[in-house]
């Protein structure tokens, strides 16, 4: 007679895996790094490494010796928040203002929640967040591309494209008289523009996406909602005279293409649903563009993302997928 061996579910595994899914994002985000390092050499890999560094230690640290838990930094979870944390700051960000930005990421926004799995609000954007109000000064100087390769700190500084357009339009300059002070739209692609390490290139941040998509690790529904919406929004703002940059502006600069693929697409702060995941991008696309066209702050997806954050336990209560076996009876 045959014994029947009774366990708990999962029966059939798909292979996948925290760290599995975790390096994948890393290997998405290569091509992103690659031209920051092209455009601002040293400053780019000493922000990388302090980031991606103290990031691992406060990790450890905290759950070895604060939580008395077995240190996870292995899965890859940590490495990407401190990667992501340097994509989102200025590449001459002093090596002390990125430790803060790890020790808040981790210790504040990912593990006083207790951990993976936990944090309602992206970590890697928390940090940024925190450092953006802390020191605005340090947060809003932006490296000129290319032209202090061999520097960190002591560096030409430059305005992005988005900080151009808010200034002079809030001066009373029309958007037409603005257009011969902002980089070509070939430029904001291929990312020979100011801004974050990480948000330059939105070519290579695409590149990322088709990767991500390929490898199944990411869906489509977050990052084509929030680039649609975007792309709607301000092109009919625009076009009813708003005062607002033309739509290829707003996908090709700033932090739009980041946020949108690699930011607002975290497993654990986004909702579980496919229509939870297009009501959550369309959120973020509409604050997104509300804080850069009428808000005080050129820059809006780090914001919107976090405030999203907020509303993915609401929108997962109430859109649910229908539970395996359940069938409707009409009455």
């Amino acid at each position: 007679m045959s014994k029947i061996t009774v366990a708990p579910s999962p029966h059939v595994h798909s292979g996948d895996s925290i760290s599995k899914n975790m390096y994948y994002v890393l290997l998405a985000l290569i091509p992103a790094f690659a031209v920051s390092i092209f455009n601002f050499g040293l400053g780019s890999i000493v922000v990388m490494a302090i980031s991606v560094a103290s990031c691992l230690v406060f990790e450890y640290v905290i759950a070895k010796y604060i939580l008395k838990t077995e240190p996870t930094i292995t899965d890859g979870s940590a490495l990407i928040t401190g990667v992501l944390l340097a994509f989102n700051v200025p590449s001459n960000l002093p090596f002390w203002i990125i430790i803060i930005g790890a020790l808040v990421a981790i210790g504040v926004a990912k593990m006083s929640f207790g951990g993976l799995g936990n944090n309602l609000f992206n970590p890697a954007l928390v940090g940024r967040v925190f450092l953006l109000i802390s020191f605005p000064v340090q947060m809003t100087s932006w490296p000129v591309p290319g032209a202090d390769r061999l520097a960190y700190t002591d560096v030409t500084t430059g305005a992005t494209p988005l900080a151009i357009i808010k200034e002079g339009l809030a001066n009373g300059d029309s958007y037409t008289s603005l257009l011969g002070k902002l980089p070509s739209y070939i430029d904001m692609l291929f990312g020979y523009t100011g801004g974050s390490a990480g948000e330059m290139a939105a070519a290579a941040l695409i590149l990322g996406l088709i990767f991500m998509l390929w490898k199944k690790v990411i869906t489509w529904h977050i990052p084509v909602s929030i680039i649609g919406t975007v792309a709607i929004f301000t092109s009919l703002l625009y076009y009813l005279g708003a005062p607002s940059a033309d739509p290829i502006v707003h996908l090709l600069s700033g932090g739009l293409m980041l946020g949108a693929i690699f930011m607002a697409t975290d497993y654990v702060t986004s909702p579980m649903s496919n229509k939870g995941m297009i009501i959550y991008g369309i959120g973020i696309g509409v604050i997104t563009v509300v804080i850069r066209v009428f808000g005080a702050y050129p820059e809006g997806i780090s914001f919107a993302i976090l405030i999203m954050n907020a509303f993915v336990p609401i929108i997962d209560m109430y859109i649910k997928p229908k539970r395996f076996g359940v069938v409707n009876v009409k009455k």
